[in-house]
């Protein structure tokens, strides 16, 4: 599982933002186009007080009302002008948002398709749907709204500045004075919330991860009545949750008030120093006005880059979320200069195979060396943990060997490419998982070209054909999610059936056939006896049946990550005391049907 990383700080998330905007170039158009816009409305913001001013003092103050006319009508056209661009440049920010989301969302997608089981062994699935969905969308909100809003913040900024100084210089040195203290809460409030937002979000992928553990566990909750258990495991993490999200409120609640006195502090400035240069006529009323609507232009960016600093900083710990996984090096890839598997003939060597798991201190296996010859099947059979499942993982490559080799008619595995050796590979796990879809889209999921005469092939060699037909859309069935619906044996037959379709020139099946009852099991091995004539596939099954290792060419016996025994089954029953001993404690005798 993945360890709780609780980030209390964003290392790099900066940088981690830095590199999210990059996802822009590809909506080059609507960035522009935003930032054009963006610069017009904040242009028509900073015209709107010259026009207050121009009617205050040569409109009124010497009783012109065409000059007031024309203000009124320039305010206007500003306000429309504003408007506009404002829509526009909304519009423009997110869809360039949404376009750096979908971009995230998929190169996210496919570096979980392609990370190595190693990975997926210790990663928690709460925690990765929250790196798709909560942090892809904090990133979006930033680098489509809040980027464009940092930009017009600065820009009032640095404009307001300027104006007030052009307007009257004494008075901006008193009024800026005044507020300059608000950078220093800002700055203290950055420094406190920015490590809020990632503890935040590390509490909300462990929620999640205990919410999809709990959904996926249903039945086991129930059958145990441990409904109260769940809920409370549940309420503990979303109480952590909660006191987190309330933390955040006290620094904002405790921070915003001081920004608020300072600018109120800043207003009295003006008041009262622009007041008494009015009586000395060293401003006029519309100048005062004007210099006021400056002030409240500046101190309102001010503010938005208190929040937007915060929203930055939680963009940047989901950021740093978001490339931590992109960045995670997939383990099992195609070494340079990997070549093309020939077509297999179906000869298996193991050659002093070991194998540890990532962060595990225990070798699974320790030295495992055995042949098999096309055509064969081989029955694999050892004491819990021996590390049956383990073996049969590394033939298609799931995970690389820490030692030895594993070779297909005398190709080392991690020489050839992993397409070429897994379309010449059908695997059947002890987990039958279902996609939800219909019978045939799950049948043919290795194969989605193949027609419906090769599914309905596939399915009647996997004894699954039968019960297919009994239901009343027959292929077009939709199944639910994993398979809900069907009973365990029905799904192992159609977890089968799709292995069958891909005509496999090596066909493992993991405990697969442990769920339908001895009548089925033997149809399915005829079934499987007929292929292996009639194409020399080799099968190797990890056995849960007496007749399964009584017709083996070859049987295997592990015990504690070694082969313990090997030989057909006359000969490990003369032989073999552990092999007698599995023989009694595990396998079903024929005559008994799996639930």
């Amino acid at each position: 599982m993945e360890q709780k990383r609780g980030m209390t700080h964003a290392p790099g998330g900066g940088r981690a933002v830095w590199r999210a905007l990059g996802y822009l170039r590809r909506y080059r158009v609507e960035t522009v186009g935003a930032f054009v816009s963006l610069l017009l409305a904040s242009g028509a913001n900073l015209a709107a007080p010259q026009m207050v001013r121009l009617a205050v003092d040569e409109g009124l103050a010497r009783g012109s009302l065409s000059v007031v006319r024309a203000a009124v009508v320039g305010l206007v056209a500003i306000a429309l002008v504003r408007g506009f661009f404002n829509f526009l440049q909304g519009y423009l920010a997110e869809r360039a948002s949404q376009g750096v989301a979908f971009d995230l969302r998929n190169a996210l997608f496919a570096r979980l398709q392609r990370l190595s089981f190693s990975y997926h062994d210790q990663a928690q699935t709460g925690q990765l749907l929250t790196r798709l969905t909560n942090d892809v969308d904090q990133v979006r909100a930033f680098v489509g709204g809040g980027v464009v809003q940092v930009v017009a913040s600065l820009l009032m900024v640095v404009g307001c500045s300027g104006l007030l100084f052009l307007t009257h210089p004494l008075l901006a040195l008193a009024a800026l004075g005044a507020i300059a203290p608000v950078l220093w809460v800002l700055r203290q409030f950055m420094g406190r919330i920015s490590p809020m937002f990632g503890l935040v979000q590390a509490t909300l992928g462990r929620l999640n991860s205990v919410l999809q553990e709990s959904l996926r566990g249903i039945r086991v909750v129930r059958a145990f009545s441990g409904e109260g258990r769940e809920a409370a495991r549940y309420g503990r993490f979303n109480d952590e949750f909660l006191e987190h999200n309330l933390q955040l409120i006290r620094i904002i609640s405790s921070h915003f008030p001081r920004v608020g006195l300072f600018a109120n502090l800043g207003t009295w400035v003006v008041v009262g120093l622009g007041g008494w240069l009015i009586f000395h006529e060293r401003l006029s009323v519309g100048e005062l006005l004007a210099f006021n609507s400056y002030l409240g232009f500046l101190f309102m960016p001010l503010v938005s880059l208190g929040f937007l600093a915060a929203q930055m900083s939680r963009a940047g710990v989901s950021a740093v979320r978001i490339f931590e996984l992109l960045d995670t090096a997939v383990e099992v890839v195609d070494r340079p200069g990997a070549r093309q598997l020939p077509a297999l003939s179906g000869r298996v060597e193991l050659r002093d195979v070991r194998f540890r798991y990532a962060g595990g201190e225990r070798e699974i296996l320790r030295g495992v060396s055995f042949e098999v010859e096309p055509g064969q099947l081989v029955a694999i059979l050892g004491t819990t943990g021996s590390g049956k499942s383990t073996l049969i993982n590394l033939l298609p490559r799931f995970y690389d060997v820490t030692g030895g080799a594993v070779l297909l008619d005398g190709h080392d595995v991690r020489e050839v490419t992993l397409a070429s050796l897994r379309s010449q590979v059908g695997i059947v796990l002890q987990d039958a998982m279902l996609f939800s879809g219909t019978l045939r889209e799950n049948i043919a999921y290795g194969r989605p070209e193949a027609t419906l005469e090769e599914v309905q092939a596939a399915a009647r060699a996997a004894q699954a054909e039968e019960f297919i037909a009994a239901l009343p859309q027959g292929y077009d069935t939709v199944v639910g999610e994993r398979g809900v619906g069907l009973s365990g044996g029905q799904r192992q037959r159609v977890a089968i059936a799709r292995a069958l379709l891909t005509q496999p020139r090596l066909l493992i099946l993991d405990d697969s056939t442990s769920a339908v009852d001895a009548r089925t099991e033997a149809e399915i091995r005829r079934a499987l006896d007929e292929l292996m004539r009639s194409t020399r596939s080799t099968a190797i099954v990890i056995a849960q049946r007496l007749s399964t290792v009584r017709d083996a060419h070859l049987v295997i016996v592990l015990d504690e990550g070694r082969v313990a025994a090997r030989g057909r089954h006359e000969e490990l029953l003369a032989t073999s005391a552990l092999y007698n001993e599995i023989l009694g404690s595990q396998l079903q005798p024929d005559s008994v049907e799996a639930a």
